[in-house]
C-alpha cells in the first residue's frame, strides 16, 4: 500500500535569491496554482520570500515552519501553503543580478536538504526555482551541474542520469553533454549511446507513457551517407538501436538531425536522444525558450525545474512570466503519482 496518497507533497525551492526565482514562486502562490497541483513545502529564507512578494506586488497567507516535519505535517493538514524557513539569508543583504557565493551556497545547501528529506520519506519531489551553476560552484559545490550533485546525494553516481529537456509535450536527452565538440565522437560508444536511449526511455515510462516511442538523431551530416560521412551511425548508432528494440523499447532511427526535430515537432516522436549538447537544445529553445521544462532523469525522486535560468536582466522588477514553472510543477505532480506505483511508495 502506498506511503502517500492524493495530492503529492512536493518541495518547491526558491532558487537563486539574486535571480527572478523568488518572483515566479510569489506569482504562483498568489494565484492558487501551487496549491491547485500539489501540496508544496515553499523551502528558502522568508525574507526572500518577502522580497519576491513585494517585487510582484502580491500578497497571500502561508504558516511558516521551522522545521521540515512541522512543515509536511502542516502542509498535509492545512488547506495553506506552508513555508520551511531556513533563515539561511539576509534578502537585505542580497544583490539582486549578481552572481554571489553565498547565495550559490545557499541554493545548493537547500536542494540537498530537500534530498534528504525525500530519501527520509516525507516529501515525493521538489520543484526548484532558477539557480545559478557558477554561484554554487563558487559556494563550494564544485559539480558540472546540479544534476550531478543530485545523483551523489541520492546514490546513483553509477546509474545513467542527466538532464532532460520538455518542450510541449516532446521530450529530449542526449548522449554527451558538456564536453567539447571535438571530443563528442570519442564519446558515443555501445555504453553511452544504450544508457542514453535507456534513460530516456525509463523517464518517459515514469511520466506515464505506456510504451515512448523514441528517436535517435545522428551524429553526421545526411547520416553518415551510408558511411562516406563519417561511420559512427553504422558502427554505434544503429547496433544500439537494434540492442534497445530487442530489449523491448520502441527505438527508431538514427535520423539526419536536420530535418528530425521537424517531425518530432509534429508528433512522430514522444522523445528523441541527440549526441551532443546543442543537436537538441537549439531546436527547443528556438521554438519556445520560455516554456521549456529540465527534468533530472534517472533519480529516485521526481525533481524538475524551468529550463530558462536565473533572468538576471529582469530580476527585481516583477516582469518575469511563470508557464515554464507552472510546466515543470505540474509534470513534477505527474511524475511524483507515478513513481507511487512505479517504485512502490
Amino acid at each position: 500500500m502506498s506511503n502517500f496518497t492524493g495530492k503529492p507533497l512536493l518541495a518547491v525551492a526558491l532558487g537563486d535569491a539574486a535571480g527572478i526565482g523568488p518572483e515566479i514562486v510569489a506569482k504562483l502562490c498568489a494565484n492558487g496554482f501551487l496549491m491547485e497541483h500539489a501540496k508544496p513545502v515553499l523551502v528558502g529564507d522568508e525574507s526572500v520570500l518577502r522580497r519576491g512578494m513585494k517585487d510582484t506586488g502580491t500578497s497571500f497567507d502561508y504558516a511558516v515552519a521551522d522545521t521540515m516535519p512541522q512543515a509536511v505535517e502542516l502542509a498535509k493538514q492545512e488547506d495553506r501553503l506552508v513555508l520551511l524557513n531556513t533563515k539561511s539569508l539576509d534578502a537585505s543583504t542580497v544583490a539582486i543580478a549578481q552572481v554571489s557565493a553565498v547565495n550559490g551556497k545557499e541554493e545548493a545547501d537547500n536542494l540537498c536538504m530537500i534530498l534528504d528529506w525525500c530519501k527520509k520519506g516525507l516529501l515525493e519531489g521538489l520543484c526548484f526555482a532558477p539557480l545559478n551553476k557558477a554561484a554554487m560552484k563558487n559556494g563550494g559545490y564544485h559539480f558540472e551541474s546540479e544534476h550531478e550533485l543530485f545523483a551523489r546525494e541520492l546514490g546513483v553516481e553509477d546509474k545513467p542520469h542527466g538532464e532532460m529537456n520538455v518542450l510541449d509535450g516532446l521530450w529530449t536527452s542526449r548522449a554527451t553533454s558538456h564536453i567539447p565538440l571535438k571530443e563528442v565522437s570519442d564519446h558515443l560508444t555501445a555504453k553511452t549511446v544504450g544508457d542514453a536511449i535507456s534513460l530516456a526511455y525509463e523517464t518517459l515510462k515514469r511520466a506515464g507513457y505506456e510504451n515512448p516511442k523514441v528517436a535517435i538523431a545522428a551524429l553526421n551530416p545526411h547520416g553518415g551517407d551510408s558511411g562516406t560521412c563519417g561511420r559512427e551511425e553504422i558502427d554505434v548508432l544503429e547496433p544500439a538501436v537494434a540492442k534497445a528494440n530487442a530489449e523491448g523499447k520502441n527505438i527508431v532511427g538514427p535520423f539526419p538531425s536536420d530535418t528530425l526535430f521537424i517531425r518530432a515537432f509534429k508528433g512522430d516522436f514522444d522523445a528523441v536522444v541527440t549526441m551532443y549538447h546543442d543537436q537538441g537544445q537549439i531546436a527547443l529553445k528556438l521554438r519556445g525558450f520560455e516554456r521549456g521544462v529540465t527534468v533530472a532523469a534517472g533519480q529516485p525522486y521526481a525533481i524538475t525545474t524551468p529550463a530558462h535560468g536565473t533572468a538576471y536582466d529582469i530580476a527585481g522588477t516583477g516582469t518575469c512570466t511563470t508557464s515554464a514553472f507552472e510546466t515543470a510543477y505540474k509534470l513534477c505532480a505527474r511524475m511524483a503519482r507515478t513513481d507511487r506505483e512505479y517504485f512502490g511508495r
